[in-house]
């Protein structure tokens, strides 16, 4: 079953959302790469979760592949056609049945593909997503956020959740979160992540730039986590509304690039389905409709 919505343009595969649901709109929006870094940050609140990384990746020397890759799974399966989207969620259960990982206190092996750590993993991303979006001023009703979220109950199957078991609103996400709660911590594994996210290896003449536009960016995304999270990585939590007045003037600025510059961008996901679909797929936010 596709989350299309009336309006698909006809004459080409409208994908697993389609250009009539609240993703195929709301993923155009440049704000999901701060929403992406956030979503990192969160997810490494996870023991289990961010173990699980570590362990199977040498995450401070190829984390710009790994932050590309989910990119990638996330631009195919909004903008790609079904098949392509069908064939990345295959690669990635695929992966994750040969994955384990090892809990050093107890000797305990666990699988990655745990349901309750697949289903942590959605939540923070997508939450995170849905967060960023809304503060920094995209135009998401309540409604369009129930949609968006009842929406991604078929990117959760992909990675191999039961649709049934993912909140598919924001009182059911909100309720997730509360549950899980208890389970989060920050250890030695947490504290790695934070550190590559705030100081990246980057060649020695790209430093400045770092310091100017990189720690900026995470900086950001950092201090719009919720303040459970801020408790957790050992930092004062920044003041709510200073926060959201920064992810504001960041959304407008970056709303301020032609939609057509950004998408030029790689892996250029967007240009392909308009070239698949006709130029009425072009992802808006005055196309959410009410």
């Amino acid at each position: 079953m596709k989350a299309t919505q009336a309006g698909d343009p006809a004459g080409g595969d409208p994908g697993l959302f389609g250009p009539g649901s609240v993703t195929w709109q709301a993923h155009g929006d440049p704000m999901m790469w701060i929403a992406g870094i956030r979503a990192l940050y969160l997810q490494a609140l996870h023991p289990r979760a961010v173990r699980g990384v570590m362990q199977n990746s040498d995450f401070r020397r190829d984390a710009w592949g790994r932050l590309m890759r989910t990119a990638g799974f996330v631009g195919t399966t909004t903008y790609g056609t079904t098949e392509a989207a069908e064939r990345a969620g295959a690669r990635v259960r695929k992966l994750h049945r040969m994955l384990g990982a090892t809990d050093p206190g107890t000797g305990e092996r666990y699988g990655v593909d745990e349901p309750a750590l697949l289903l942590w993993v959605h939540c923070a991303e997508i939450g995170s997503y849905l967060h960023v979006l809304r503060r920094s001023g995209y135009p998401l009703t309540d409604a369009h956020a129930d949609r968006y979220l009842a929406e991604h109950r078929h990117s959760a199957r992909l990675v191999g959740l039961d649709p049934a078991a993912v909140p598919a609103n924001r009182a059911e996400l909100a309720a997730y979160f509360t549950r899980v709660r208890p389970e989060l911590a920050a250890g030695e594994e947490t504290h790695e992540v934070d550190d590559f996210l705030r100081r990246p290896p980057t060649h020695p003449l790209l430093v400045p730039a770092r310091a100017l536009l990189w720690r900026r960016v995470a900086h950001l995304a950092y201090d719009s986590l919720p303040t459970y999270a801020h408790e957790l990585y050992g930092r004062p939590a920044p003041d709510p509304a200073t926060v959201t007045r920064r992810l504001r003037a960041t959304g407008t600025a970056l709303r301020t690039i032609p939609a057509r510059l950004r998408w030029q961008l790689p892996p250029k996901h967007i240009l392909r389905a308009v070239a698949r679909l006709g130029p009425a797929a072009r992802p808006a936010p005055y196309k959410l409709g009410p």
